[in-house]
This record gives C-alpha cells, sequence and structure tokens, in this order.
C-alpha cells in the first residue's frame, strides 16, 4: 500500500506568521532607524547605539504585543465553545440538525449528512461543532505565549543583520551599505518565508524587499528634512 506523500503546511502558520512580520519588522524598522539618523547626520557610534536601543525595545515591543493580541484571539476562542457547549447542553437534538444542516450546505445528501452529524456528535460532539461551526482547530488554535517569544526572537534575529552591517561599514558608506545589505536579507526573508509556507517565492520576495525600500525611502526623508532643520 502507498503512503499518501501529499503534504500540507497549514501547521505552521501560526509561528510562521509571527516569526516572519518579526523578522520584516526587525530589519525594516533597524535598517529604517540607522539609515533616518546617519540622513540626519549622526556620528558612528551615535547610529550604533541607536540601532541596539531599536533592538531591544523592538524586540520587547513585539512579544508584548503580540501576546495580547493572540491572548485576546485565544479568549474569544474560549468564549465561543464555552457558548456552544451551553448550547449542546440545552438543546442536543437542534445542534445535531444544525451540524447535519452543515454538512448538506457542504454537498451530502440529507440522509448521509445527518448519520455522520449522528455520528460526531456521539463521538465529540463540542469537537464536531468547534471544527465544522466556528472553524476551530488545534492547527489554527491561538498559542500566545508561542506567538510572543517566535515575534521577539525573530525581530531580534532580524535587527541584527543591519547593527552587523553597521559595524563593519565606514562613516561615509553607511547608507548605502545598510540600505543594500537591508534589501537583499529582506529579499532572502522573503523568498525563504514563501518557501516554507509552499507560497510563490518571487511574489514573497518582491513584496517583501519593496515595502522595506520603501519604509527606508520615507525614514531617509524625514531624518534629511529634520537634520537640516536642526
Amino acid at each position: 500500500m502507498r503512503r499518501h506523500a501529499e503534504r500540507h503546511r497549514n501547521d505552521r502558520i501560526g509561528w510562521l506568521r509571527a516569526a516572519v512580520l518579526g523578522a520584516n519588522d526587525g530589519i525594516v524598522s533597524t535598517a529604517s532607524l540607522v539609515v533616518g539618523v546617519v540622513a540626519a547626520g549622526a556620528d558612528h557610534r551615535t547610529v550604533l547605539l541607536t540601532s541596539v536601543s531599536g533592538l531591544i525595545a523592538g524586540a520587547m515591543s513585539m512579544a508584548a504585543g503580540e501576546f495580547v493580541s493572540v491572548h485576546s484571539q485565544k479568549d474569544t476562542e474560549r468564549a465561543d465553545l464555552a457558548r456552544e457547549g451551553a448550547e449542546l447542553m440545552r438543546d442536543p437534538a437542534g445542534e445535531q440538525r444544525e451540524l447535519a444542516g452543515i454538512y448538506v450546505q457542504r454537498g451530502l445528501d440529507q440522509p448521509l449528512a445527518e448519520q455522520v452529524a449522528s455520528k460526531l456528535m456521539a463521538h465529540d460532539a463540542l469537537g464536531a461543532h468547534a471544527r465544522d461551526e466556528l472553524g476551530l482547530s488545534e492547527t489554527t488554535a491561538a498559542n500566545p505565549m508561542q506567538a510572543a517569544l517566535a515575534s521577539a526572537a525573530s525581530f531580534a534575529a532580524g535587527a541584527v543583520l543591519p547593527i552587523i552591517v553597521v559595524l563593519i561599514a565606514p562613516q561615509a558608506q553607511l547608507m548605502p551599505a545598510v540600505t543594500l545589505a537591508s534589501l537583499a536579507f529582506l529579499a532572502g526573508l522573503g523568498a525563504v518565508s514563501a518557501r516554507i509556507g509552499g507560497a510563490p517565492i518571487w511574489a514573497g520576495t518582491w513584496r517583501v524587499a519593496f515595502w522595506g525600500a520603501a519604509a527606508m525611502a520615507v525614514t531617509a526623508g524625514a531624518g534629511v528634512l529634520f537634520g537640516a532643520v536642526a
């Protein structure tokens, strides 16, 4: 008997989204910060101090924001499950009819839909309603701590890359060096994340690089403006 070789990647959605968002934000925000302060006329030591401070603050902000937002999602999921559990206790027959109706809408005929609903209700009534009525599953369930840690770690990993360029490049070459290197980092991130997620690689690559370039351009313009004012 041949093994089913089809591969799906939806089990990676939760951590992949947080990791890609964190790394992308780490590269873009740190590189933009560097480009902005360089454009404003800051010296090499100030640029380095600013970028390291941005790494620390950004990682903590990403972790806190991701934890709070994902925990809110988890609270909503729990409330929905509690409400569904109460409805199952109050009117199990009605809930079974509702589940059968869902299967009819998905293409089963009425007798088969009722049979499937009856079997699933007997096996795990709340699980069946959570999956087929509410759209909840173990794959998509919110995990606040996992998302927070993934966001903080990936932000720090992304932010370190422009900082390494700052350490290596001379003062006169900081802006072009950080800009070009960061665009290369972003393009690589877009390609890797698309590859892991099974999406088209070129689309992910240019999308991430384009918005990174736009962010750095805007920040550089602000740096030039405020540096001239100062």
